[in-house]
């Protein structure tokens, strides 16, 4: 289990994170999300240690992730939005690199990448970027930590690579891990990813489940605006609309309605959702 207390963090004179306090448990798909600048890839490299907090604590089973222990260091995997392209084919780097990872299966690189249509046998200085990434998404996937953190993992992606990520994402790590994604496309993790997490500059405006959140807030798909509605965008025979759900009803997350929801209404959200904790 991470546990997160009063976390702080500047580049310089200025505050990225502040007084970010949240648990994130085993068993989930957490996605990150919020705006450019806001801190998300910040907060992805403060979790596995390639920064340490200014203030506050971050604790992985006990343990300070910038003290680079090994044994965190073979529970956790970052995989980064940029990569590098180094000359050596992608099974060898695999079988290389994954050496440092106890639960490293080779079989399982190589069926992810199958999976994703990538030759293995390929030098990763001669791939596309799209093979690039489709490679070290498969590395990751391979490796069984229990800590993965993701930074906008479906970037550069097309649409067929898009739907073996998520499949291969949802069988090849083990269901007891911790996964945070960041992400600004959640059209594509829109199924998968539970808790949702929405950072603000220096805050977290939602931390909740998506269950949690149908049980806050109704997402209307109809033909009437709705008077209270704290989202509402225009749709080919109607609108999407977020109101406090006053009746209990269920409804389907919108993820992206539910962004521009709580950042149009930041103390509405955060009071309605702290109201019962």
């Amino acid at each position: 289990m991470i546990q997160i207390e009063n976390l702080a963090f500047s580049y310089g004179s200025v505050p990225v994170l502040k007084n970010i306090t949240m648990t994130l448990e085993p068993g989930r798909i957490y996605g990150l999300l919020g705006e450019n600048g806001v801190g998300k890839t910040t907060l992805l490299t403060l979790l596995c240690g390639l920064k340490k907090a200014m203030s506050g604590s971050i604790s992985v089973d006990g343990h300070d992730p910038f003290a680079r222990e090994p044994e965190v260091l073979a529970s956790q995997y970052y995989l980064a939005d940029d990569f590098r392209k180094v000359s050596m084919k992608a099974s060898a780097f695999a079988q290389g690199a994954g050496a440092f990872w106890p639960e490293f299966e080779m079989d399982k690189f190589m069926e992810i990448m199958s999976l994703f249509e990538t030759d293995p046998s390929m030098k990763m200085n001669a791939m596309s970027t799209g093979q690039l990434k489709k490679t070290y998404i498969s590395f990751a996937l391979s490796l069984g930590t229990k800590y993965l953190y993701l930074d906008e993992p479906t970037n550069g992606l097309d649409i067929p690579s898009k739907a073996q990520f998520r499949s291969a994402l949802m069988k090849y790590t083990p269901e007891d891990s911790t996964i945070v994604i960041s992400t600004h496309q959640v059209r594509d993790l829109e199924n998968i990813i539970d808790p949702i997490i929405i950072l603000d500059r220096q805050d977290v405006l939602l931390n909740a489940s998506v269950e949690e959140i149908s049980s806050k807030l109704f997402f209307d798909y109809g033909t009437t605006l709705h008077p209270g509605s704290l989202y509402s965008e225009q749709l080919p025979g109607g609108f999407i609309q977020v109101y406090p759900n006053t009746e209990g009803v269920e409804s389907k997350v919108n993820i992206e309605a539910l962004f521009n929801a709580v950042h149009r209404h930041k103390d509405i959200v955060k009071e309605l959702f702290n109201e019962s904790r």
